[in-house]
């Protein structure tokens, strides 16, 4: 059943005149009742739009004429359990609060007091047929919506909390959690609890209304049905939508502008809602407000009734016209009407303290279902369906105790003693032996053997010690092989290195250097190629090559011995520290912020002028003197290598134990000069005359370090070049 949308015209007010009046109610044939509603076109008033709905009431209609009509056959729907909604929709100062409140007189009534008076009725006229056997009991729920927060009207404003009531979904419905019910036994319940709740109710004056809602309102009415063995509930919703606004007319405060811009949104996402649906797409936006997601429009079972309140004149054309398309699209919407299910009472069960396994249980009874679900011919399919499904279903890891006890006719077989295996549980009982033999469990523990049961089959063979040494023999050749098999892969050489010597091949290739110099540089190129796949002797072969173009020259001594100190180790088996091993993490900081390398310096020793086998970016960044370019900057001294000049000056230096001469040297300030000269005074008092002789002697001095060494000394050659 799709949902039933009426429209209602609202009389005129004092102040409006007949002349403007345009809606009109109409039928499509003579002498039955009105289905249409008449408008004229805002643009050409001689077109006409015509609307056509279930039913249309004029404005003649009255209250009672309303109720007759709308809800009062669905009365007898609600006490056999379907929900019931009624909702006004339509601009602010159509009526709806009139629709569904009504006024104080008796005659002026709305749909809220009526339904309730009609469900008493029908409750004692159920409780009299059933001679006192059913009984009825009613409770209120009434809460509103305001500025998208939801709060209960049955709380005074002041306790209420300003985040308002958080909502849940609970069994396929939306319900408000921390909501308060009342019981209402009869209509002076009803009466008093109805005018204290619509006292805490949001209402203000606006320019069209002087008492415009300012929240949306919901009365939910719990109808219970008690019998001796069975309990029925059924929710009749009553909802008085605060109308649209249109900001300009209404000539809205700064409060009130919040207020309205909250009751827009929700009514405008009511309206995507309906489209939504009467489109047939998959996607409702039903949570992007709490009304529509309370609402839940086309989703709820039961009965929906859709009061379309309606201006006649002139001023509410547009607004008017709004409200008639959504309404036209909400007939579209089909409601499922399903009854809620009705709940079983359990037998109390008793406890006799006797622990015999002969007592009977009681039967699993099915939980409350507080939602609505499929009965009759849907719900037999499912279990039709579900008897034929149920060879497929996975072996159940629990059981259930049996109704009834049965004779037991299995015993447990005899288990060998085995403390590898966990010790068997106790003895169960009668009622669990019979469920694990007709249903076997997942777990890996013996079952019972029934005496009329098929012998087990007898277990596979184990595989024997020869076979599984032979496996063992096939596994262990075969990563022999792979490994005799794959080669190592060169290493690759990184970007920075690769870098590196295209800088340097680019500077052959430019003739900086002389034809001799330049045939040196290809050596050390392919060199340093060979060194970087992890070539050794091929590297060696080069650096010598490359020897005789730079004859005397420290570094390429120092490569050439190292290599070969590295192959003899290799031929040794011993493992020996590699050159970026050996560099202390101090010295790779300062090589990497210098972007130098080691070819790069091979080549400024060589031939005295600047690196420039770095990137050409960083190349181009420096910018030195003439006199810095003739600056050799050594990268790391050897202990090994023999004195030069320099070296043998700085020892000197040292040696003088004049601690102002020391402390001209770079990197040396009071205190680390006087701890030198304390140290070497000492060494004479004990070995009589005593001096450094060796920078690795130097380096041992404690305080001293590698570090202070290399920088003293490079201080020293930056010295001597700028007195140069």
């Amino acid at each position: 059943m799709s949902v039933r949308v009426v429209a209602r015209i609202r009389p005129l007010l004092s102040k409006e005149m007949d002349k403007d009046i345009i809606v009109h109610a109409g039928s499509t044939d003579d002498g039955k009742p009105s289905t249409l509603v008449r408008i004229p076109s805002p643009k050409n008033e001689a077109e006409e739009f015509t609307f056509a709905f279930n039913s249309v009431y004029d404005m003649s209609t009255t209250q009672e004429e309303l109720f007759t009509a709308e809800v009062a056959p669905h009365l007898k729907s609600l006490f056999q359990g379907l929900d019931v909604t009624i909702f006004a929709y339509g601009v602010t100062g159509t009526g709806k609060t009139h629709t569904m409140r009504g006024g104080l007189k008796l005659a002026e009534r709305g749909v809220i007091p009526r339904l309730l008076s009609g469900v008493y009725r029908r409750a004692k006229k159920i409780a009299k047929d059933s001679n006192g056997e059913t009984t009825v009991s009613v409770a209120l729920s009434y809460y509103e919506i305001y500025n998208d927060k939801v709060f209960d009207l049955f709380e005074p404003p002041e306790i209420r909390t300003p985040s308002g009531l958080p909502l849940r979904e609970a069994y396929g419905k939306t319900v408000v959690v921390g909501l308060s019910e009342r019981p209402c036994e009869d209509l002076k319940d009803f009466e008093r609890l109805y005018i204290e709740a619509n006292n805490n109710r949001v209402t203000a004056a606006t320019k069209l209304n002087a008492h415009s809602s300012r929240s949306h309102a919901i009365l939910r009415v719990k109808v219970t049905q008690t019998t001796e063995n069975q309990t029925l509930e059924s929710i009749a919703s009553a909802i008085d939508l605060a109308g649209s606004e249109d900001n300009r007319r209404t000539d809205n405060g700064k409060e009130r502008l919040v207020e309205s811009a909250a009751i827009n949104k929700s009514l405008f996402v009511l309206s995507q809602c309906i489209d939504a649906i009467s489109r047939g797409d998959r996607r409702i936006p039903f949570r992007e407000s709490k009304m529509t997601r309370i609402l839940s429009l086309g989703q709820n079972n039961g009965i929906t009734i859709m009061i379309l309140n309606l201006a006649p004149i002139r001023s509410y054309h547009l607004d008017t016209l709004s409200s008639l398309n959504v309404s036209s699209r909400a007939k579209r919407i089909e409601v499922r009407e399903i009854e809620n299910e009705i709940v079983y009472k359990q037998v109390p069960r008793t406890n006799t303290g006797s622990s015999s396994t002969s007592m009977i249980r009681q039967p699993l009874r099915p939980l409350t279902n507080a939602h609505n679900v499929h009965s009759g011919a849907i719900a037999a399919k499912e279990k039709e369906k579900e008897k034929t499904t149920a060879a497929d279903r996975p072996v159940k890891a629990f059981n259930v105790y049996t109704d009834r006890s049965k004779p037991v006719t299995a015993i447990v077989a005899p288990r060998p003693a085995n403390t590898a295996v966990k010790r068997s549980p106790p003895p169960k009982r009668a009622s669990e032996l019979e469920s694990c033999i007709g249903k076997p469990s997942k777990l890996t523990r013996p079952t019972p053997i029934a005496l009329s049961a098929k012998p087990s089959q007898p277990s596979q063979p184990s595989i024997s010690a020869a076979q599984i040494e032979a496996m063992v023999e096939k596994k262990v050749s075969e990563i022999l092989a792979s490994r005799t098999q794959a080669a190592p892969e060169p290493p690759e050489i990184s970007d920075a290195v690769q870098r590196r010597l295209e800088a340097l091949e680019r500077r052959i290739e430019d003739g900086k250097h002389d034809d001799g110099k330049s045939d040196g540089l290809r050596f050390l190129l392919m060199a340093r190629q060979h060194k970087e796949r992890g070539e050794d002797a091929s590297a060696l072969k080069m650096y010598e090559m490359a020897l005789p173009f730079f004859p005397g020259q420290v570094k390429l001594l120092a490569k050439i011995e190292r290599l070969k100190d590295k192959m003899i180790a290799k031929r040794e088996g011993r493992e020996l520290i590699s050159d970026d091993a050996e560099e202390r993490p101090s010295e790779r900081r300062r090589k990497a912020c210098r972007q130098g390398d080691d070819e790069g310096y091979d080549a400024e020793d060589y031939d005295g002028t600047e690196a420039d086998v770095e990137d050409e970016d960083f190349v181009r960044s420096r910018k030195k003197s003439k006199k810095s370019k003739l600056l050799v900057k050594p990268d790391v001294v050897l202990d090994d290598a023999p004195l030069t000049p320099h070296m043998q000056q700085l020892l000197d230096i040292i040696n003088s134990r004049d601690a102002n001469a020391i402390m001209g040297l770079q990197g040396f300030g009071p205190k680390k000069a006087r701890d030198l000269v304390e140290y070497l005074d000492s060494r004479v008092e004990e070995d009589g005359a005593w001096c450094i002789e060796t920078l690795a002697q130097l380096r041992a001095v404690p305080g001293m370090g590698g570090r202070a060494v290399e920088r003293a000394y490079e201080g020293l050659i930056q010295t001597v070049g700028r007195a140069l």
